[in-house]
Protein backbone atom coordinates (compact mmCIF):
# COMPACT_ATOMS: atom_id res chain seq x y z
CA UNK A 1 0.00 0.00 0.00
CA UNK A 2 1.87 3.02 -1.28
CA UNK A 3 0.89 6.27 0.39
CA UNK A 4 2.25 8.63 -2.28
CA UNK A 5 1.37 6.67 -5.39
CA UNK A 6 -1.29 7.90 -7.82
CA UNK A 7 -3.23 5.18 -9.63
CA UNK A 8 -5.17 5.71 -12.84
CA UNK A 9 -7.62 3.15 -14.21
CA UNK A 10 -10.24 2.94 -16.95
CA UNK A 11 -13.69 1.37 -16.94
CA UNK A 12 -15.87 0.91 -20.02
CA UNK A 13 -19.50 -0.06 -20.53
CA UNK A 14 -21.24 0.24 -23.90
CA UNK A 15 -20.26 3.73 -25.14
CA UNK A 16 -19.37 5.14 -21.69
CA UNK A 17 -15.74 5.55 -20.64
CA UNK A 18 -14.76 6.35 -17.05
CA UNK A 19 -11.25 7.35 -15.98
CA UNK A 20 -10.60 7.05 -12.24
CA UNK A 21 -7.66 8.67 -10.45
CA UNK A 22 -6.86 7.42 -6.96
CA UNK A 23 -4.54 9.62 -4.88
CA UNK A 24 -3.66 9.93 -1.18
CA UNK A 25 -6.31 11.80 0.76
CA UNK A 26 -9.14 11.55 3.24
CA UNK A 27 -11.90 9.55 1.53
CA UNK A 28 -13.40 12.08 -0.88
CA UNK A 29 -15.12 10.64 -3.98
CA UNK A 30 -15.99 12.92 -6.90
CA UNK A 31 -17.54 12.17 -10.28
CA UNK A 32 -17.07 14.82 -12.97
CA UNK A 33 -15.92 17.27 -10.26
CA UNK A 34 -19.14 16.79 -8.25
CA UNK A 35 -19.51 15.05 -4.90
CA UNK A 36 -21.06 11.62 -5.32
CA UNK A 37 -24.07 12.57 -3.12
CA UNK A 38 -25.17 15.11 -5.77
CA UNK A 39 -25.85 12.47 -8.43
CA UNK A 40 -29.37 12.48 -9.85
CA UNK A 41 -30.37 8.88 -9.27
CA UNK A 42 -30.20 7.12 -5.90
CA UNK A 43 -29.79 3.82 -7.74
CA UNK A 44 -26.71 5.17 -9.52
CA UNK A 45 -25.28 6.33 -6.19
CA UNK A 46 -25.84 2.91 -4.66
CA UNK A 47 -24.21 1.10 -7.61
CA UNK A 48 -21.15 3.36 -7.56
CA UNK A 49 -20.78 3.10 -3.76
CA UNK A 50 -20.68 -0.74 -3.79
CA UNK A 51 -16.88 -1.08 -4.26
CA UNK A 52 -16.32 1.78 -1.80
CA UNK A 53 -18.39 0.04 0.91
CA UNK A 54 -16.64 -3.29 0.27
CA UNK A 55 -13.23 -1.59 0.61
CA UNK A 56 -13.98 -0.66 4.23
CA UNK A 57 -11.27 1.44 5.93
CA UNK A 58 -9.08 1.56 2.80
CA UNK A 59 -11.23 4.37 1.39
CA UNK A 60 -10.36 6.66 4.31
CA UNK A 61 -6.75 6.84 3.09
CA UNK A 62 -7.43 7.89 -0.51
CA UNK A 63 -9.36 10.34 -2.70
CA UNK A 64 -11.01 9.09 -5.88
CA UNK A 65 -11.78 11.37 -8.80
CA UNK A 66 -13.71 9.97 -11.77
CA UNK A 67 -14.20 11.61 -15.16
CA UNK A 68 -16.89 9.86 -17.18
CA UNK A 69 -18.22 10.64 -20.65
CA UNK A 70 -20.27 9.07 -23.42
CA UNK A 71 -23.17 6.68 -23.27
CA UNK A 72 -26.21 7.02 -21.08
CA UNK A 73 -26.88 7.21 -17.35
CA UNK A 74 -26.70 3.48 -16.65
CA UNK A 75 -23.63 2.92 -18.85
CA UNK A 76 -21.80 5.77 -17.10
CA UNK A 77 -22.74 4.34 -13.70
CA UNK A 78 -21.40 0.88 -14.58
CA UNK A 79 -18.22 2.31 -16.12
CA UNK A 80 -17.56 4.44 -13.02
CA UNK A 81 -18.15 1.46 -10.74
CA UNK A 82 -15.67 -0.65 -12.72
CA UNK A 83 -12.99 2.08 -12.75
CA UNK A 84 -13.29 2.70 -8.99
CA UNK A 85 -13.11 -1.01 -8.16
CA UNK A 86 -10.04 -1.48 -10.37
CA UNK A 87 -8.28 1.48 -8.76
CA UNK A 88 -8.99 0.20 -5.25
CA UNK A 89 -7.83 -3.31 -6.21
CA UNK A 90 -4.55 -1.86 -7.54
CA UNK A 91 -4.10 0.09 -4.31
CA UNK A 92 -4.85 -2.85 -2.01
CA UNK A 93 -4.24 -6.28 -3.59
CA UNK A 94 -6.40 -8.08 -0.98
CA UNK A 95 -9.53 -6.33 -2.29
CA UNK A 96 -9.39 -8.07 -5.67
CA UNK A 97 -10.62 -11.40 -4.28
CA UNK A 98 -13.30 -9.61 -2.24
CA UNK A 99 -14.60 -7.82 -5.34
CA UNK A 100 -14.59 -10.99 -7.45
CA UNK A 101 -16.46 -12.96 -4.79
CA UNK A 102 -19.08 -10.22 -4.42
CA UNK A 103 -19.69 -9.47 -8.11
CA UNK A 104 -17.53 -10.40 -11.08
CA UNK A 105 -18.61 -7.22 -12.93
CA UNK A 106 -16.65 -5.14 -10.40
CA UNK A 107 -13.34 -6.29 -11.89
CA UNK A 108 -14.13 -7.62 -15.37
CA UNK A 109 -15.76 -5.42 -18.01
CA UNK A 110 -19.02 -6.39 -19.69
CA UNK A 111 -18.06 -6.21 -23.37
CA UNK A 112 -21.55 -6.44 -24.87
CA UNK A 113 -22.30 -3.61 -27.30
CA UNK A 114 -25.31 -2.43 -29.25
CA UNK A 115 -25.61 -4.27 -32.56
CA UNK A 116 -25.04 -1.96 -35.51
CA UNK A 117 -27.85 -1.11 -37.87
CA UNK A 118 -27.66 -2.81 -41.28
CA UNK A 119 -27.90 -0.86 -44.53
CA UNK A 120 -31.33 -0.70 -46.20
CA UNK A 121 -33.09 -1.84 -43.03
CA UNK A 122 -34.64 0.22 -40.28
CA UNK A 123 -33.24 -1.74 -37.32
CA UNK A 124 -30.29 -3.99 -36.49
CA UNK A 125 -32.20 -7.25 -36.86
CA UNK A 126 -35.00 -6.16 -39.20
CA UNK A 127 -35.42 -8.31 -42.30
CA UNK A 128 -37.05 -7.52 -45.61
CA UNK A 129 -40.51 -8.96 -45.91
CA UNK A 130 -41.00 -11.40 -48.74
CA UNK A 131 -44.11 -11.36 -50.86
CA UNK A 132 -45.03 -14.53 -52.72
CA UNK A 133 -47.88 -13.06 -54.72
Amino acid sequence: MNQKKTIQTIGKRKCAIARATLSPGNGKVTINHKVINNLASELSQARILEPILLAGDTIKEVNISVNVSGGGCQGQTEASRLAIARALANYNKKLKKTFLDYDRQLMIADIRMKEQRKPNDSRARAKRQKSYR
